[in-house]
């Protein structure tokens, strides 16, 4: 049977349409013809009758069997105009009219975090990623994606693995470039006796680690794991969330700044580890206001240790439960918020009826930032500048970065 593909699905999966709905076509662009069977509403192996003109040879000798990327046979400008095409249908599903500019993408081997699957084997063993919708390890020793630091410590990890890994189950290895060295938490390992700690030790020593966190518990610290916003250097807490590439973030801070120049005081709501807050804090005073206490404690020890800067204030707060109120947000010239995937919903309905003039809202997820965004318009916002930040290159992931005034 032969299918047309219409469009992309969130996934990245192509989409057709058949007598009884709609079919998921991995690997599939819009415009393609493509044959094959549906089962469970997929063709899990189509073949591909007419091409794509936007189809690529995959860079990455890994595509199609490991799970990192789902669309490397899409050239780069296809994939720029298609996710902020994503955006925008997500805006004009709330009745606003809006076209972004194409995205900027983060190139190949930029990405500087990942979490790996490992696990034992009777010859040593086996760490990557997953395959596609399976729970197989793929190694990756030629992935076009991550750090190249991540891929020359593959060896290293298999070490990490042999030590602590088990034959009944896997091990997750969350690594993260830093200034100085890999930062590294293993999850799902067994619990070390003094002489697998000292192995530990003496492991992550000789591979340069900056960082060796054991199931939650950091276990050796040979640097600081220090991370650079802006112009100013942090040591985060193991496993905070950071943006996915130095590019991608430094996109961002800049948008940001340009954003907000001229105020005095600025709101930094779900501030995370300050990639914002310090930045900011060399133009204005900055209230960071975040629930992790170990991200607000590395921030204000950043700002401490950093010379130049206005003053910070930090406040732990579920912006979730307990957003700012009206008369709280009033206090400032301008807010930024970075909310996770879920958006701020409680958070822009307090925006909408403040007497704030500027909002900056950075996101993860376009359907929850439309509904967010359609908030402030209604509550007499304007929507002046959408930009797009692939930090997820090959991936359906989108970033992006919006600013909102008073009309």
């Amino acid at each position: 049977m032969q299918f047309r593909v219409m469009r992309l699905g969130h996934r990245g999966d192509g989409i057709a349409r058949t007598t009884e709905g709609e079919v998921f076509i991995p690997f599939a662009l819009p415009g393609e013809i493509i044959e094959g069977t549906p089962r469970d509403g997929r063709i899990d192996k189509p073949a591909i009758v007419t091409p794509s003109p936007a189809r690529v040879k995959p860079p990455c000798p890994h595509f199609g069997t490991c799970g990192g990327c789902a669309l490397q046979h899409a050239s780069d400008m296809f994939l720029a105009r298609w996710k902020s095409d994503v955006v925008r249908q997500a805006l004009a599903a709330r009745g606003i009219d809006f076209t972004p500019e194409p995205a900027a993408t983060s190139g190949a081997n930029t990405r500087r975090r990942a979490t790996l699957a490992g696990k034992r084997t009777k010859k040593g063993a086996l760490v990557g990623f997953h395959g596609r919708a399976s729970d197989m390890i793929v190694p990756i020793p030629s992935c076009t994606l991550l750090d190249r630091a991540i891929i020359d410590a593959l060896p290293w990890f298999e070490k990490l693995v042999r030590l602590g890994g088990t034959r009944r189950g896997e091990v997750a290895i969350s690594v993260t470039t830093s200034l100085n060295g890999l930062d590294i938490g293993i999850s799902g390992a067994k619990k070390p006796d003094m002489q697998l700690l000292s192995e530990l030790g003496a492991l992550a020593r000789q591979a340069g680690f900056a960082r060796l966190t054991w199931n939650d518990e950091i276990i050796a610290t040979i640097a600081p794991a220090e991370q650079l916003f802006g112009e100013v250097r942090i040591t985060p807490p193991p496993g905070a969330f950071l943006q996915a590439t130095p590019e991608g973030q430094n996109a961002l801070i800049s948008a940001v700044q340009r954003a907000v120049a001229g105020a005095h005081r600025i709101a930094d709501l779900f501030a995370g580890c300050g990639t914002f807050s310090l930045p900011l804090a060399r133009q204005a005073e900055v209230a960071a206001i975040e629930s992790d206490a170990d991200a607000l404690s590395a921030l204000q020890a950043a700002w401490r240790a950093t010379a130049g800067m206005k003053a910070i204030t930090t406040q732990r707060r579920d912006l979730f439960r307990r957003p700012l109120l009206t008369a709280e947000l009033d206090q400032f010239d301008a807010v930024v918020l970075d909310p996770p995937r879920a958006g701020a919903f409680a958070q822009a309905g307090q925006l909408a009826t403040s007497a704030v003039s500027r909002v900056v809202h950075v996101s993860c997820n376009p359907v929850t930032f439309a509904r967010d965004a359609d908030i402030l318009l209604r509550g007499g916002f304007r929507l002046d500048d959408l930009k797009v930040v692939d930090q997820f290159p090959w991936s359906p992931h989108i970033e992006l970065v919006a600013v909102f005034s008073r009309r």
